[in-house]
């Protein structure tokens, strides 16, 4: 099959009507547009409903009033060019501001919009931030793909990680193995580069986005299987999203078969309340409910996912839900008061984001050392590395 091809306008894609191109084209004029030929052909035109469609092809509905479009607080952390610093031991560097395709949800559309300078081609003030700072020893890549860049840049930037010696773990955030696998395939270079960088005790995680039980097809798991075979570990997140995976049959479907091709499932965020995004959001009582019940129709390696929402103070996990209550824990915290800290809401069925709630009554607080666990330890004493 040759390489997908790019397709960033309504009228090359024939399955849409007229009526629909000339109705979606106010969304494209606020939120760009792209997507390929090969992902293309994994929606279903018959159904008008189709999670793979509501992915990429634009929607009315993103052009509701609602959200903002920097809704974690990115810029606050932000340390250098195109570098973030949130957590002590976690560096995120913007290497790029294109994807193989744009999900519709995506929480960094600013990235994509004219006149954003966030994201830095020059990563050498990102390096050097990183070479002064030796409690960092985890550097997200992300963007924009990273895997977009050319081989001999992306091996360029692995190679100078590499040669500052606290850094351990390197992780690839991409989207790139669901739509468009034959990046990995048909470039031998990029395996052997992952391959040199991917060392015994100090791995390179590909961080992947696979949404939908439907990506998953024979191109994608062997793209997945030569990524396993050069020694790169490869972990899935996604966003629970209204329309695509809020099913627990799919979503327990999406975990086992991740579990199945060797990719255990990671995090599976709230939607952040991005600009646009209200069309993608399921509220946050309705997300635990599903989300447990699919963990529960799932085989054991398949219930490794957490449910959790990136706010702006930290990582926070939506522990459980119960009669009037809802709790959460801060999994990592940007500021050190509110490591380990357990919040008890009042319920609020609407509510999509922390800020919707109000602080129970019983409110427990404290710092993991109160539970007598590692200072960045999740539960009971384990530490995962691919934490951020």
């Amino acid at each position: 099959m040759p390489r997908p091809k790019v397709i960033t306008r309504l009228d090359r894609i024939p399955q849409l009507s007229q009526r629909d191109k000339a109705r979606l084209a106010p969304v494209t004029e606020r939120f760009v547009f792209r997507t390929n030929t090969y992902y293309q052909r994994l929606i279903d035109w018959e159904d008008p409903h189709d999670p793979i469609r509501r992915i990429v092809i634009p929607e009315t509905g993103e052009l509701r009033e609602w959200g903002e479009l920097d809704a974690s607080g990115e810029e606050d952390y932000t340390r250098a060019p195109g570098l973030e610093h949130k957590y002590p031991d976690t560096a995120l560097l913007l290497v790029n501001d294109v994807c193989g395709a744009f999900c519709r949800f995506c929480f960094r559309k600013r990235l994509f919009m004219d006149g954003n300078d966030e994201v830095s081609r020059d990563v050498s003030p990102g390096l050097a931030y990183i070479r002064r700072h030796p409690e960092i020893s985890n550097v997200l890549l992300t963007g924009g793909d990273p895997l977009l860049l050319s081989t001999s840049r992306l091996a360029e930037i692995l190679k100078d990680l590499r040669a500052i010696p606290h850094v351990r773990i390197i992780r690839i955030g991409s989207k790139m193995p669901a739509f468009d696998p034959f990046r990995v395939l048909e470039d031998q270079e990029l395996v052997s580069t992952l391959a040199g960088a991917s060392l015994p005790d100090s791995r390179v995680y590909l961080m992947a986005h696979f949404n939908h039980p439907r990506e998953l097809t024979p191109e994608d798991l062997e793209c997945v299987d030569r990524l396993l075979k050069a020694g790169v570990v490869v972990v899935n997140q996604t966003p629970l999203l209204a329309g695509v995976n809020d099913d627990p049959r799919v979503l327990a479907e999406l975990f086992d078969r991740l579990a199945f091709a060797g990719i255990p499932p990671y995090y599976v965020f709230i939607c952040r309340p991005t600009a646009g995004n209200e069309f993608f959001t399921v509220p946050i009582e309705r997300a635990w409910r599903l989300f447990d019940d699919a963990r529960n129709r799932a085989s054991g390696l398949g219930r490794r996912a957490r449910l959790s929402m990136s706010h702006r103070t930290g990582k926070i996990e939506v522990l459980a839900v119960t009669r009037g209550q809802t709790v959460f824990r801060y999994h990592r915290a940007a500021a050190a008061a509110d490591r380990g800290r357990i919040m008890i809401m009042e319920g609020n069925p609407a509510a999509c984001w922390l800020d919707d709630y109000e602080m129970a009554a019983t409110e427990l607080a404290g710092q993991a050392a109160d539970w007598d666990v590692p200072d960045h330890g999740p539960t009971l004493g384990t530490w995962d590395p691919l934490d951020d």
